[in-house]
């Protein structure tokens, strides 16, 4: 399956992943991204300041307003 980078705040969601078969990696850093094929972040601090970098090729998904299963849904399709 896919490695799924997830904002560490996200448990639900990484559990969930894990379920599913991805290999989940804490995002605690830019550096964490590196090999990752998808994103899932809270969208607390999306674009703090109105600065974005972009770190990663493949999609990034904001999990707020979300439920787990919602976003395993999401990454799936993404990456299908």
């Amino acid at each position: 399956m896919a490695r799924i980078g997830v904002e560490e705040t996200l448990s639900d969601v990484k559990a969930a992943l894990v379920e599913l078969g991805h290999e989940v990696v804490d995002l605690r850093s830019e550096a964490d991204v590196a090999g990752c094929d998808c994103c899932v972040i809270s969208g607390q601090d999306k674009d703090v300041m109105g600065i974005s970098n972009v770190v990663i090729e493949g999609p990034v998904i904001n999990a707020h307003g979300y439920n787990a299963l919602d976003v395993c849904e999401m990454v799936n399709q993404r990456l299908s």
